[in-house]
């Protein structure tokens, strides 16, 4: 993108959030297995330089809402990638460049909004619980709503945490069951903030249209 018209977007960009909180610190008991800060990703390499959980506080509040929810089911939350900076889906999209399974940076996905989660559900001493698939699977049982080759078991943890974030407003991603977008996430301005900085939102470049 040209400079000038990089700049002419930016200035008439909605205002920025006010601010990301940290989930890790908000929610103590919920497990952090940040994907994309290891090698055990898709991509085969580390893309964030440390393992946070960072979301718009509206957001945070209704992850909060969810984990009470399965807390009291006797389920942690194991969160697999939370805010995602821009920079990044371009990674991403380097990688697997195909719609449906990474959002096209041009017009960003809802983590770059801090508006989307990935996670699952551990036991009470913080085990995974048996899933449909593992994080970031591209094949059918990745489907939200999947029942061929989907054990009972695997559908019954998929659909409780499925439940208990609907319950608290969020909307399941159809082909990734670990996919959840807050709402109102596709109105909001893409970031590009450094996960390990100082969280300064009027960083943000011009929004883009949403995608999962």
């Amino acid at each position: 993108m040209l400079p000038l018209l990089a700049a002419l977007l930016v200035a008439t960009a909605p205002p920025a959030p006010a601010g990301l909180v940290n989930v890790g610190a908000r929610l103590p008991d919920a497990v952090l297995d940040i994907r994309y800060a290891t090698p055990d990703n898709f991509v085969g390499r580390p893309l964030y330089p440390v393992a946070r959980c960072l979301l718009l506080p509206g957001v945070a509040d209704r992850l909060g809402r969810a984990a009470a929810a399965l807390r009291r089911q006797g389920f942690r939350l194991l969160l697999f990638d939370c805010y995602r900076p821009l920079s990044v889906q371009r990674e991403l999209w380097k990688a697997m460049p195909r719609r449906g399974y990474v959002a096209d940076p041009a017009t960003g996905s809802h983590h770059n909004r801090a508006a989307a989660v990935d996670l699952s559900l551990a036991d009470p001493a913080g085990r995974p619980v048996e899933m449909p698939t593992g994080f970031d699977a591209f094949g059918p049982k990745a489907r939200a709503w999947a029942t061929e080759g989907v054990s009972a078991p695997a559908r019954r943890h998929r659909d409780l945490l499925r439940q208990a974030m609907a319950s608290a407003g969020f909307s399941v991603n159809p082909v990734e069951w670990w996919h959840f977008d807050a709402p109102g996430a596709a109105g909001l301005p893409l970031l590009d903030l450094p996960l390990d900085g100082p969280l300064d939102p009027s960083r943000a470049p011009a929004p883009g249209g949403a995608a999962p």
